[in-house]
């Protein structure tokens, strides 16, 4: 408890990022990672923590050239700080290697188990109601809209998920559950996925249209 008061005094002194990506959102990521690691085998814990808290230590926006070296950056920024905080350097460097793996953009592959929780729990955090959410926040925060107006599933056009929220599903979201890493995680996300499923299948009833290939 003393250890996640210190590494969110951190984030709230550094002030709330975007709304997908605030302080909520890393307790949220730290309640997945939780329920994950119950479900595998035993994990350096304090390592979870503090990977989980600063995984977004540096956010830059979705649509930024820079995306891809944002997790490598929030590494850099959080290493100090964890020593400051009484990890040992074993838990800092392998703290480092989680939060600089969990990217989807960064494209590395987690190699310890920490690592593959913390992505698995931050990936569950874009599916279901709550990944409804943000995804459509962070469509917002780009300029783009919810849906395009006469194809709102892109039956007829190419999809473009920096346009239109409803893209995304189809681009990236529903396509999480097979990335997971471990057992549990994969679990969590499928039940989260039909989530979104619902939600587009609502979405196809109210506009009168039909959902194929989806």
């Amino acid at each position: 408890m003393i250890l996640r008061d210190g590494l969110r005094a951190h984030l709230i002194a550094a002030g709330d990022s975007d709304a997908a990506h605030d302080v909520a959102h890393t307790d949220r990521v730290w309640a997945n990672a939780r329920v994950i690691a119950e479900g595998e085998a035993p994990c350096d814990m304090t390592v979870l923590l503090a990977a989980c808290y600063f995984h977004d230590l540096v956010t830059l926006p979705k649509n930024s050239p820079e995306r891809a070296h944002a997790s490598a950056m929030s590494a850099e920024a959080a290493a100090p700080i964890l020593r400051e905080l009484g990890l040992d350097s074993r838990q800092v460097e392998n703290a480092s290697h989680a939060i600089t793996a969990h990217s989807f953009s960064a494209n590395i592959p987690p190699e310890t188990l920490e690592a593959k929780i913390l992505q698995d729990a931050d990936r569950i955090e874009a599916l279901g109601a709550i990944g409804i959410a943000r995804c459509f926040a962070t469509t917002g925060v780009m300029g783009g809209g919810l849906f395009h107006g006469l194809d709102p599933f892109g039956l007829d056009r190419r999809l473009d998920d920096k346009a239109y929220a409803v893209d995304h599903f189809k681009i990236k979201l529903l396509n999480l559950p097979a990335t997971m890493q471990t057992a549990t995680g994969r679990k969590l996300a499928e039940d989260r996925a039909n989530v979104l499923r619902d939600f587009l299948d609502q979405l196809a009833t109210e506009l009168y249209v039909a959902v194929s290939g989806w």
